[in-house]
């Protein structure tokens, strides 16, 4: 790491000024989409209105034999549409790749003035972090980027849940992490193929009754562990934490459950691989609006966060004024974007 005088200097001569705080901004659902197929291409502005960060995929899920027209089908995209406040990111190919040095540098000299992040798959430690770092500064420099541009890296792997702390502090290109769960499954030797979600068989038993009646079952989440262990590295570090894939997308039940619990748990988003997860996440999070209007009298009774106050026969103090705090920032935040729910919360 470098040392805390180094830390926002850019890495290359003529490359810009890292941030020194993540931009803030709605990113409620990463809505990811196949840039090397035209149909899916023409439909961008409708999703550039629907999604809060709109991510072209050139990994998982493209084939070989269309990686470079994946490549090229979003460098098209990021030319010729205007985004407005939706942000715009690519997930390239992992790091050991063939393809990830021709992305990298193809989407910057093309494209590097309309991207927001570049998403990182399957990141093992800081080191990792600190290649794509150097790299990004020597393009943007080369091909004369105004802005830095952000990573955005996918925790997907043992190590890279091991060496999580690191990663979320390697760089202030960082924006945030995801988890990958179908890679971490395989990679951690997990007895499923599902993507995301639960297992039915994955749970706790009731202790036998007297009566030797059946003993209740309760599934279990199996990811609770990790999201724990990322939203904590990410908030630690002033990033952001999002809930990766949900595979079934007819599952919209299990969907929303898997979404609200990450929601709950400190993350601020999750990613959508279909319009109707579109709408489960923006659904589940944004604040609910008696939350928000709760909180708000939280924060009209008590202005500078101190003292006591008695709201509806619950007592308030320092610690609820900042939960408080939490929910109505997120509401402004998401009011910015969403007229319907800023009139709804009375902003």
């Amino acid at each position: 790491m470098r040392l805390p005088n180094n830390f926002y200097k850019p890495l290359a001569i003529g490359a810009p000024t890292p941030f020194r705080e993540r931009p803030v901004r709605p990113e409620r659902m990463i809505h990811f989409f196949p840039p090397h197929i035209e149909k899916i291409r023409a439909r961008v502005p409708d999703m550039i209105a629907q999604a809060d960060v709109l991510c072209g995929n050139l990994e998982d899920a493209i084939p070989v034999a269309d990686k470079a027209a994946a490549r090229a089908g979003f460098i098209e995209v990021a030319r010729n549409n205007t985004f407005g406040s939706t942000a715009l990111w690519v997930r390239v190919n992992c790091l050991n790749s063939p393809w990830i040095l021709d992305d990298l540098d193809q989407i910057v000299r093309e494209a590097g003035n309309a991207v927001d992040a570049v998403m990182i798959p399957k990141v093992e430690g800081p080191w990792d972090i600190h290649f794509v770092d150097q790299y990004l500064a020597l393009l943007e420099a080369r091909y004369h980027v105004t802005r830095p541009i952000l990573i955005h890296a996918l925790l997907e792997t043992a190590e890279g849940v091991k060496n999580v702390e690191q990663i979320a502090q390697a760089s202030p290109r960082m924006h945030g992490m995801s988890l990958g769960p179908a890679d971490l499954a395989a990679s951690r030797g997990m007895k499923t193929t599902r993507v995301g979600g639960g297992h039915p068989f994955y749970g706790v038993l009731s202790d036998p009754g007297a009566d030797e009646a059946p003993r209740a079952f309760a599934q279990q989440d199996l990811w609770h562990y990790t999201v724990a262990r990322m939203v904590d590295a990410c908030a630690a570090s002033g990033i952001g934490a999002f809930y990766g894939p949900f595979g079934d997308l007819k599952d919209e039940a299990g969907c929303e459950a898997q979404f609200r619990n990450a929601f709950i748990m400190g993350c601020s988003g999750a990613w959508s691989l279909a319009p109707n997860q579109i709408d489960i996440a923006r659904r589940v999070f944004s604040p609910d609006v008696k939350e928000v209007r709760f909180a708000m009298r939280i924060l009209e009774a008590m202005p500078d966060g101190n003292g006591v106050a008695m709201i509806d026969g619950k007592m308030q103090d320092d610690a609820t004024w900042k939960q408080a705090k939490v929910v109505v920032d997120l509401a402004r935040l998401v009011a910015q974007r969403d007229p319907a729910l800023a009139e709804a919360y009375g902003l």
